[in-house]
């Protein structure tokens, strides 16, 4: 009887380096327009929206416009959107990921000069607030702003002037620790996660961008959660000190440190 030779494993297809991931609410008005906007300036990146329990046309418009669509259940919020693109994009072998908003805030064209900024940092943040364009926060919201950048950039060694920005890119050794450890609870995916960061010994750097107006939709702050902000932000930082020092993982290249 001849011996059969042990099937070869499955040959993972290539992928662009860079993925482009957009988590959008509710957002078939503008998707397909930053869709669009994203692939003119990145025409070599993957582009993966998220589709985070959408009662609109989302999912069906960002695949009409050539965009890979990951349909959530029922809505996680931004931070559980993004914990799992950063699992498809560590468990397809993505080395860069950069999150931009569905709403077209975000400007697609400041996302070369953050992959250039990745050479020296793991984790690079777009930042208001840092001498580019005029975006201005009001009010109890962006005193509550100033705070948490004074404190984020004591905590994590290196001055942030925008921690909630939502416009970041990460590389491999990022992604490592995000596809485990990435942090779901409001405010939690942009202020825990780089304190979460810092603890795991990544280096965080910030580029100054400029934020444009969103032209549709509705902006997810009130005036309810706009008086509350200041609460939620002190409660952040506690979660943030708080939280458990990150796991070494199977094949990841981050550190654990002690807590």
């Amino acid at each position: 009887m001849t011996a059969t030779a042990p099937a070869a494993p499955p040959t993972r297809q290539p992928h662009a380096p860079v993925l482009v991931v957009l988590p959008a609410l509710n957002e078939a008005e503008s998707i397909g327009r930053v869709v669009a906007e994203v692939r003119h300036h990145q025409p070599g990146a993957d582009l993966l929206v998220v589709d985070d329990g959408s009662v609109d046309r989302t999912a069906d418009v960002a695949r009409s416009a050539g965009a890979r669509v990951m349909s959530l259940p029922f809505n996680l919020g931004v931070g559980g959107a993004m914990r799992a693109a950063y699992r498809f994009a560590f468990e397809e072998g993505y080395d860069c990921v950069v999150q931009v908003d569905a709403d077209g805030q975000h400007d697609p064209s400041d996302i070369a000069r953050l992959r250039t900024a990745l050479a020296d940092a793991d984790i690079v943040v777009g930042a208001r607030f840092a001498g580019v364009g005029d975006y201005v926060v009001r009010g109890p919201r962006r005193w509550a702003m100033r705070l948490l950048a004074a404190t984020l950039s004591r905590l994590v060694g290196t001055p942030l002037t925008d921690p909630t920005s939502g416009f970041r890119m990460v590389n491999g050794r990022a992604l490592s620790l995000f596809a485990f450890d990435f942090p779901e609870e409001y405010l939690g995916d942009t202020v825990e996660a780089l304190v979460l960061a810092s603890r795991a010994r990544l280096r965080i750097a910030q580029v100054p961008v400029a934020m444009r107006e969103r032209t549709t939709g509705a902006p997810s702050q009130n005036a309810f959660r706009s008086s509350a902000y200041l609460v939620r932000v002190v409660t952040a930082i506690v979660l943030a000190v708080a939280r458990r020092a990150p796991i070494a993982r199977p094949g990841s290249t981050v550190e654990a440190t002690a807590t």
